[in-house]
């Protein structure tokens, strides 16, 4: 039998990591059967938007979730209740729902089901349920006895904790069950933009195919490299990044591929590169499009025949190495200047996953990250449950975030730090250093037609509401626009009947907001 303290260990390792929900279920249910020696064992998340039960909490349409209504069954009776459940034969008990065996053609006989939930009270999250105990040595019976009980009980406090470090968190502290932020732990987001990420990142991970991830600074791209590989079959073996960026020129292939003594001035001892030292795993080369030019020809190399030399070295070494580059640059310009090589340029985008900024994911995804982050740094900075005024999260939708994701984090931390009593307002967020804006600056296209890149500009006085400089700088969009509120609307990222009813609300104060 596992050690049962052990599976906790294994359980928390899991939770910090950009794993996928499916597989780290699959997983924690595997070690929990093995550790009460049952046939089965399934965690079931209360499903906080649907209101049911649900094994798996997949977003991609060929990983269908199984699902149960919180009216059926025991572990809908253990979820509606808060009370655990331990029964030796299910067939006897009025609570038992066969339809879930008629479905998989498994028999089930002894059932123990437990409510996930902190310290044994609070909102139930979910049930971890295991099916028809192994007889033990010298047993006949496969009914879970009071030790199996005390202990599923503990490990479902444990779990509940641990979830709390997931992006699967309540609506509301107070409210029952969970909401998935993302089909990959720590990765926030469900927009149609992202849900192509999600499907290209998963394909990715199922191969050993080098990738290229794409996008502006701050779209979260080492997240999603990370993904990728705690999500692949190397997900055992090292995860070593490499930022271009910031290595000198000289040291760069050093760094890579190691040295062997006496290769340069100071090289007293032979020193193994990033390459070796990501044998078995995967490595991650950030900023690709910095790679000095006499570096890229041997990265090519390496990326064609996995061979390479240690800097002063004459042996040929090999490495299983699974590659993954990021770049926020023009690579094609790069290439048409000689900057970087077109054979390398064509090798290192097998699979091309393009991260898209935080302005094209939208608001309601914004305020979702926002939330997020408060949540986080809340309970990292031993602050009160995080509240976002509606005057603050106004700030953050006008903002266009030139810093993408790392930049909201970064506002929302300053904000959680500057509010101790845990409401966040519209003081505790950076100050706007400039007072006139671009009609035009919250989408970054050419200026508005008829005006030149210096014109359409909009002065803003200090002095007003947030709602009236909110207004004026809608009019001065749609003005831009000559008067097409489906093009204001798409720079400003905001519905189309907002901008009708923003214009409203002087006669009609009850008109409200379009999300």
């Amino acid at each position: 039998m596992v050690n049962r303290l052990s599976l906790l260990v294994d359980l928390a390792s899991l939770l910090t990591r950009e794993v996928d929900f499916d597989a780290l279920l699959t997983t924690a249910c595997e070690r929990v059967a093995e550790a009460l020696s049952a046939e089965r064992a399934t965690i079931w998340l209360v499903d906080a938007e649907h209101g049911d039960l649900v094994s798996r909490v997949a977003l991609l349409p060929e990983l269908p979730a199984l699902r149960l209504p919180l009216e059926r069954g025991i572990a809908g009776w253990v979820a509606r209740t808060g009370e655990p459940v331990r029964i030796a034969d299910a067939a006897t008990d009025a609570r038992f729902d066969p339809s879930v065996d008629k479905a998989t053609g498994y028999t089930t006989r002894a059932i123990l089901a437990v409510p996930i939930r902190e310290e044994g009270r609070g909102p139930v999250r979910g049930v971890v349920q295991v099916l028809n105990r192994t007889p033990r040595s010298g047993e006949g019976s496969e009914a879970f006895d009071d030790d199996d009980e005390r202990y599923l009980v503990a490990l479902a406090t444990q779990i509940a904790r641990a979830f709390s470090l997931t992006t699967l968190r309540p609506a509301e502290p107070s409210s029952a069950g969970l909401t998935l932020r993302g089909p990959f732990n720590r990765i926030v987001g469900r927009s149609d933009e992202l849900r192509a990420v999600y499907e290209r990142v998963t394909l990715a991970a199922q191969t050993d195919a080098t990738v290229l991830l794409r996008g502006e600074t701050g779209t979260g791209k080492g997240l999603f490299s990370r993904a990728i590989h705690v999500n692949s079959g190397r997900q055992a073996g090292p995860f070593v990044t490499v930022d271009c960026t910031t290595l000198p020129a000289q040291l760069v292939e050093s760094e890579l591929f190691g040295h062997e003594r006496g290769a340069f001035t100071g090289a007293d001892r032979r020193v193994p590169g990033k390459v070796e030292m990501a044998q078995g795993g995967t490595l991650f080369l950030d900023e690709i499009g910095d790679l000095p030019h006499d570096v890229q020809g041997k990265l090519l190399r390496f990326l064609q025949e996995r061979t390479f030399e240690r800097v002063g070295g004459r042996q040929t070494l090999s490495a299983d190495v699974r590659v993954v580059c990021a770049t926020h640059q023009d690579l094609e310009r790069l290439v048409s200047e000689g900057k970087f090589r077109e054979d390398l340029y064509y090798r290192i985008r097998v699979v091309e996953i393009e991260i898209p900024p935080l302005r094209a994911r939208g608001v309601t995804e914004m305020e979702q990250l926002a939330n997020h982050f408060a949540d986080m740094y809340a309970k990292r900075y031993k602050r009160p449950a995080p509240e976002l005024s509606s005057e603050a999260l106004a700030v953050l939708r006008a903002h266009t975030w030139p810093g993408n994701v790392r930049e909201l984090e970064h506002w929302i931390e300053s904000a959680v730090v500057l509010a101790p009593d845990g409401r966040i307002g519209t003081a505790h967020l950076p100050r706007t250093r400039k007072v006139v804006a671009s009609a035009g600056a919250a989408a970054p296209t050419a200026p508005p037609t008829g005006a030149s890149a210096g014109e359409g500009g909009v002065a803003i006085p200090l002095g007003l509401t947030l709602d009236e400089a909110t207004k004026r700088y809608v009019a001065a969009t749609l003005d831009a626009c000559d008067g097409n509120k489906a093009e204001a609307a798409r720079r400003l990222e905001i519905g189309r009947n907002t901008i009708g009813r923003m214009f409203q609300r002087d006669s009609d104060p009850g008109a409200g907001e379009d999300d």
